[in-house]
């Protein structure tokens, strides 16, 4: 149930299914049963105002309304426009027996709840006019029909206006709307509801984008016969004078299974400091001398480092050596404006700021921004952040939606790099490690709790990995 269809996806998908001989009003029908239950479990009978649109989603809001009248309640239609003459929504509306009101904001204020089932994620317009002054007034909670109306399903952008919902229901599977804000924020609790559409729909589909989580990678899991060297040797280029970036991502690739970790440090002056650290980490004056033995096979350049023509140089040697490199902070603000510098790197891991410095705004359509990303570079794209999407070269995308607000303080990001330099070490592919390290790293900080910071999240990792690793 990962997989996430924009909007044409699950066109696709309804069609498909109707195609095979399941009449359109019947998964209109157990799609408007799913928001009506979905309402009775959650909320006290109250005054329900259905807002109705002319399509599909409104068809959904008029089947949930006889529903809900049916089981007592005191509901209400308000139609924005008729739905067309013979469609399913039509035949639905002929259904329904109860009041018929305008669609007004006077209208609204009277409601103790409102379904809102005007637009779908598919809207391709600005929410402007009575529906915009409507929809931006709701006082009473608000249950949103597939998304709140004004939310781009396919990127979570919104049109115009877009109220606040209490809870989202949708169906078959979930939009990247859904996952991504300001979508997100605006979704509330999202209910997916099966409303009979059969899964064997989606391979002619070939949905390319999902819901990050475990059943979408695996984890290394050391053999009884396993030794140091065979869990992968990772380098870490540290800055001069700034060794705590390099630290962090050290701690993060030493606790994701890497069998060794050497810091590369710039001058006698830092590696004495570094020295004077964690017991297990070994460090080295001489990059080159790193570079050259075929052993150390993956690097992490960038953190901590400045964004100048020595951070280049040091990754196109890494590049250039065939390593499995991890580009970050310096190293993507060093390839600023020219993307090619980032070529045959494994991983890039921007924030948006240091995406926008190499591939210029990521926009509304951040999924399609990642992918192109990606695809100019050769590198799986990690564009962090509350809502942290990876992207790969070949058009894969997930969605990763379990980071806590309290990861947003300083070095984390260098513990994700790490996390991720770790697995690759392992031989994890590029695509699959950035999508678990973006994971465990949301749910290390999720055990550690409000008041984080970054020392804590390397020290989560056991507890996380002995799911995979001990029977």
């Amino acid at each position: 149930m990962d997989e996430l269809l924009t909007p044409d996806e699950m066109a696709r998908a309804d069609a498909a299914a109707i195609a095979s001989g399941i009449p359109g009003l019947v998964l209109m029908e157990a799609a408007g049963a799913a928001v009506a239950r979905a309402v009775r479990r959650r909320f006290r009978p109250a005054r329900v105002l259905v807002l109705a649109g002319p399509g599909n989603n409104g068809g959904d809001g008029w089947v949930a309304a006889r529903l809900l009248e049916g089981a007592g309640w005191p509901v209400a239609v308000a139609p924005l426009a008729p739905p067309r003459p013979g469609s399913d929504a039509a035949r639905a509306a002929a259904r329904w027996r109860g009041p018929v009101v305008p669609f007004s904001a006077a209208e609204a204020a009277r409601a103790g709840l409102v379904v809102d089932a005007v637009f779908g994620a598919g809207l391709s317009k600005l929410v402007e006019g009575l529906a915009a002054e409507v929809l931006s007034g709701l006082a009473a909670p608000v249950v949103a029909v597939d998304v709140p109306s004004g939310v781009d399903g396919a990127t979570g952008a919104v049109r115009g206006v877009a109220a606040q919902a209490a809870l989202t229901v949708t169906f078959f599977r979930r939009k990247p709307g859904h996952l991504l804000f300001p979508g997100r924020g605006l979704c509330g609790e999202v209910v997916l509801a099966d409303i009979g559409l059969p899964g064997s729909v989606l391979p002619a589909i070939a949905p390319r984008a999902w819901r990050n989580g475990p059943g979408l990678w695996r984890l290394p899991r050391p053999g009884v016969e396993a030794h140091k060297y065979a869990r992968g040797h990772v380098a870490v280029a540290a800055g001069p004078g700034l060794t705590g970036a390099a630290r962090l991502v050290a701690a993060g690739a030493r606790r994701a299974g890497a069998g060794l970790l050497t810091i590369a440090a710039p001058d006698a002056a830092t590696a004495a400091v570094l020295r004077a650290g964690e017991p297990g980490v070994m460090v080295g004056e001489d990059a080159a001398a790193l570079l050259a033995d075929p052993r150390v096979g993956t690097w992490v350049v960038g953190p901590g480092l400045p964004p100048d023509s020595a951070t280049s140089a040091l990754l196109r040697a890494a590049i250039g050596a065939g390593r499995r490199v991890v580009a970050d902070a310096g190293a993507l603000r060093a390839a600023a404006g020219d993307p090619a510098a980032l070529r045959g790197a494994a991983m890039l891991t921007p924030h948006a700021g240091e995406f926008e410095a190499v591939f210029g705004p990521a926009g509304q359509d951040r999924p399609a921004a990642a992918r192109c990303a990606a695809a100019a570079t050769g590198a799986v794209v990690l564009l962090k952040g509350a809502d942290s999407i990876v992207a790969a070269p070949d058009g894969r995308l997930a969605i990763n939606d379990n980071a806590p607000p309290w990861l947003a303080t300083g070095g984390t990001g260098d513990v994700l790099a790490g996390i991720a330099a770790g697995l690759l070490a392992q031989g994890v592919p590029p695509f699959e490690a950035a999508c678990a390290a973006a994971w465990l790293h949301g749910a290390a900080a999720h055990r550690a709790g409000p008041g984080l910071v970054a020392e804590d999240l390397a020290a989560r990792l056991p507890e996380l990995l002995a799911t995979w690793w001990i029977d």
